[in-house]
């Protein structure tokens, strides 16, 4: 079942022919070479001929000679379309070493329109970024969001069944095509799983201590939304047998979130407006493969909606931390050009007691921006004081501000 993403496909339309390289990022396997399908078969749609669109998946092997940066120039350069506008898109470019120097040269030329994409952070660090500093624009791409799975099922309707059923079979789009078939999503995911952790991690950072590194990683995927610092993390690893130092865990933990396997939310205090550099959160890029590694646990259900939260602001264009304020935690506080949103995130706060729990931090903050706790309580909308308690099946499908 083809998926349009329709969000990210509008972020490639507005950036058309504009002078820009257009670079996809995102986890292996979320959608990256699709949407770039969909968007040349919308360019043909517009009259664009073939000739003027030039696709390269470096994961084809037909493609292997082309690795070498000086024939892969070449080989674009002599495709070029005279007097038209020529598309070009190389997927998965993170596997030309110096694929910077041929996006470069081929940015300054006249009616060429660049699109990469690929699934490490890295290929954007240093020198990259030095390289093609200001040309470029980035389009973070995540799996499929609640809303978009909801709508391939074609109905609305059972958002509680259908909650569940997005968090077990998975949030990476060909799952869909699996659904129903619980052995076969396991192996899906077991493969994508140890493809990022051998061929994106292991080898490229030349890791040899693999196995702890896969500790590293399932500790993470058992403490999401737990405070963490790379000493405590080693303490622990430490104390149960495995001896490893803080500075190692740093590593591994950056190698991590630069596959975007895990996200970092950093922790922000709300009273100095400055970001602290302790203890901050790990989120999973998706639940179904935190279940294929650990087990589906219904006592992390909260910790889980906070990181389904987590994930949807980041969709948004949200830059997202964990506020202190006094003595007390907000889960998140959303940042964007427009300001800022406070979030608490909780099952259920019907007992009274763990209302008011929610509420003391946000009634803690003095300025004016909104504020709100999200619920799976099934109840109407509420407000107390000016924060507004929302569902968050329907925050998630945006059926709600």
């Amino acid at each position: 079942m083809l998926i349009r993403r329709t969000e990210y496909l509008n972020k490639l339309i507005a950036f058309r022919d504009k002078q820009l390289i257009k670079v996809v990022t995102g986890i292996r396997r979320c959608g990256k070479s699709t949407l770039l399908g969909i968007y040349q078969d919308y360019l043909r749609e517009q009259g664009v001929t073939d000739e003027q669109i030039i696709s390269i998946n470096f994961e084809d092997i037909d493609y292997e000679e082309l690795t070498d940066y000086k024939k892969l120039y070449a080989y674009l350069k002599e495709k070029l379309v005279k007097g038209k506008m020529t598309y070009i898109f190389l997927d998965e470019v993170h596997h030309i070493n110096d694929f910077p120097r041929v996006v470069d040269s081929l940015y300054i030329k006249p009616d060429v329109d660049i699109y990469i994409t690929g699934s490490n952070a890295y290929m954007l660090s240093g020198e990259i970024a030095t390289l093609i500093s200001g040309r470029y624009v980035q389009i973070e791409m995540l799996p499929l969001s609640y809303k978009e799975y909801m709508e391939s099922t074609g109905s609305m309707n059972d958002r509680g069944i259908k909650y569940a059923e997005y968090l077990e079979n998975s949030s990476f789009p060909y799952t869909l095509a699996l659904k129903g078939q619980p052995n076969e999503i396991r192996d899906y995911l077991e493969g994508i799983y140890h493809t990022i952790v051998v061929k994106d991690i292991v080898n490229r950072k030349k890791i040899t201590d693999t196995m702890m590194l896969k500790g590293i990683l399932r500790f993470v995927f058992d403490n999401i939304g737990s405070p963490l610092s790379s000493k405590k993390i080693a303490d622990t690893i430490t104390s149960g047998g495995r001896k490893v130092d803080a500075k190692t865990v740093e590593k591994y933990l950056e190698a991590l979130s630069e596959s975007y396997i895990i996200y970092q939310a950093k922790r922000y205090n709300i009273k100095g407006k400055q970001y602290l550099k302790t203890l901050e959160k790990y989120y999973v890029v998706d639940i179904g493969l935190r279940y294929m590694l650990l087990g589906s646990r219904q006592a992390d259900a909260g910790h889980i909606l906070e990181n389904v939260v987590y994930l949807e602001l980041v969709r948004r264009g949200y830059d997202v931390y964990v506020g202190k304020i006094n003595e007390f935690e907000v889960d998140f506080v959303a940042q964007n050009g427009r300001g800022t949103v406070y979030f608490q995130v909780a099952l259920t706060v019907r007992d009274e007691k763990t209302l008011q729990r929610e509420l003391r931090p946000l009634k803690a903050i003095r300025d004016h921006y909104p504020k709100m706790i999200l619920t799976l309580d099934d109840d109407p909308e509420a407000q107390y004081d000016g924060i507004r308690r929302v569902n968050a099946r329907d925050w998630l499908l945006g059926l709600t501000d």
